[in-house]
This record gives C-alpha cells, structure tokens and sequence, in this order.
C-alpha cells in the first residue's frame, strides 16, 4: 500500500508540475489593450524588390495611412558599399519624411536586420576575419547613431533584429560581440536599446538581459520547412501576455511586438510566390484575425511587417482591401 500511495502522489505531483504552467500560458483571457501605438516596419529593400517605387512606398504609409510610428533599417551593405565610404541618403530622406509628419522612430542596426537574408553584410567586408568584420560593424554603428543622435524623431535604438534566434543566412553569431555593440550605443546615447527575439520560439530571458526593451514577434500562419507544410501556431494571446508578465516581474522591462505578421510566409520568398499561394497564409480575413489577436495579449505596441506588400496589392494587382482595412487601424480618414 505504501509504494501504491508514493506512486499516486508521484503522479499527482507530476501532474501539477505539467498542469500548472500550462494553464498558466495557456489558460485564461487576458484584457484586451488600451490606446494601443500602432506602427510599421518599412523597409526599401523589400519595397525594391517587389518592383515598387520605394519613395512612393513610404510616403503613402504616411500621407495615405497615417503611420506615425516607424521601425526604419540601417543596413549596413547599402549605406557602406565601400570600405570607409558612407551614404546615409536614402535613410537621411526617409528619417526627415517622417520627422516632417510628427512621427517616432525606431532604427534598427547591426549585421541581422530585417527582410531576408537576415545577415547584409557588403561584399568588401565578406572574405575579412571575424574579428575585423565585427570591429567594422562596431564602427558603422557608431557612424549610424553619430548621424542621428540630434534627431528628436528618433526615440529607440535596436541593435541587431533577433540575435539569438536561428535564422537567415549569417556567417557567425556571437553574444559576447552582442554585448559589446550594446555597450558602444551605451557609451554614445542614452536613449533606450531593444533586443528582440521570436515570439514563439523563446521565452526572451536573454533579450530582457541584454536590452532595455524587449521586442517580439507574433506570426500566427506560416509554411513549416521542417512538416512542408502549412501550420497555424497553436498558442493563444495569454502565452504572449504571461510572458510579458514574467519579463516586467523579473528583469522590470517592457515588452512591445517589433513584428506582428501581416504579410505571406510561404515555401518561397514573396517575389518568386504566386499571389494564390501568397493568399493562403495572409488575406483581408487572416489580417483582421492576426490584429484582433495582437489586441487580446494585452501588449500595448506593435509594429506590423508587411506594409510594402500591402501597397503592392493595392498598386500593382488592384487589391485594395488589406490597405484600406490598415487605414482604419492607423485612424486615417
């Protein structure tokens, strides 16, 4: 009777132990947010690549949609095509087309930045050691916030886009030069750094440690390289919003969603993707879904990716709608 009794309180246990923190991440309704910031990632490689007029792009997110909170990228490839040389134009106009409107900015910079392939590195820096790839890298930092540190516009630095999650294709990754490029943008502005990680594939402790804010992101609809297939994540808005919660309590940051998906994920790039089988992963109904589903985990600022797509339905194949639906959520008349 008494190995019975140890075995049945075993199991009791056990069950405690797995039941306990699934309900926890996984069973309740958080309140929905209020006076939530909504913004965009914009990015003119990705405006470029989808055969749009980049500039034409950008100003129509703010005079069409009213986007008034902006994730703009450095990348490091385009503003230091050659060794020492930098042309900081095309950033330079897109930073004063916001200011111009009354907008807030994040800059993202680093080696893994936004839109594939994650890593931009520029040819000349490509075949150098790592160690002076990343004093370079150190060096353009320090270039990119030199340049913008008088902005007003510009309220938060990100350095590197998702440093710890696996992804893209990178020639190394390295949390000791993490925590350096943090401490030079320390050493030269005092204005916050977001460390960001997947929403989905982290708990964000090291993001928490490493930054001030905490950036993730939400991707509801994907393509699984792995199952080559489509898959739904099965996670509802309470695990976003505990996780929030276990950040604010033990690291004391906040956390805002850096990427919240409103663009296709499908077995290949978006340019080389049919506009069917873009539509099976977001359409008009899939982005009303994926935004009402950002309001419920309680985050209160969000970024939405896929911006650049939406304009290219609107201009290129007469699909207006996931625009004109953006424009209510931006507030635009």
């Amino acid at each position: 009777m008494k190995i019975k009794n140890i075995l049945k309180h075993s199991v009791l246990v056990l069950l405690g132990l797995i039941l306990i923190p699934f309900c926890y991440f996984f069973v309740w309704f958080p309140s929905s947010a209020k006076d939530i910031i909504w913004g965009v990632t914009f990015s003119q490689r990705h405006a470029q690549a989808l055969g749009l007029d980049w500039k034409q792009s950008f100003l129509a997110m703010l005079d069409d949609l009213k986007v008034r909170n902006l994730r703009l990228i450095a990348y490091w490839d385009r503003i230091e095509p050659e060794k020492g040389k930098y042309d900081f134009n095309d950033l330079d106009w897109q930073i004063s087309e916001a200011s111009a409107r009354g907008a807030k900015i994040i800059i993202v910079m680093g080696l893994k930045t936004p839109r594939w392939p994650e890593c931009h590195m520029p040819q000349w820096a490509a075949g150098l050691p790592k160690k002076e790839q990343q004093e370079n890298i150190l060096n353009f930092i320090k270039q990119t916030i030199l340049r913008y540190q008088a902005e007003s516009s510009v309220r938060i630095w990100q350095v590197e886009n998702e440093p710890f999650f696996s992804f893209g294709e990178c020639p190394w990754t390295d949390e000791n030069f993490l925590n350096e490029e943090i401490k030079l943008v320390k050493s030269l502005d005092k204005r916050q750094i977001i460390i960001s990680d997947s929403g989905e594939m982290s708990f964000w402790f090291k993001a928490a440690k490493a930054g001030d804010i905490v950036g993730t992101t939400i991707y509801r609809k994907i393509w699984s390289d792995d199952a080559k297939m489509y898959f739904d994540y099965p996670l509802p808005p309470v695990f976003y919003n505990r996780k929030a919660q276990v950040i604010e309590k033990l690291f004391h940051k906040e956390v805002i969603c850096v990427e919240l998906q409103a663009e296709p994920w499908g077995p290949l790039l978006l340019y080389d993707s049919s506009l069917n089988e873009q539509m099976k992963t977001m359409n008009p109904e899939q982005f009303k879904k994926n935004v009402e589903f950002a309001r419920k985990t309680g985050i209160k600022e969000f970024y939405l990716w896929g911006a650049e797509w939406w304009y290219w339905l609107k201009e290129k194949q007469n699909l207006p709608q996931i625009w004109d639906e953006a424009k209510n959520l931006f507030g635009a008349p």
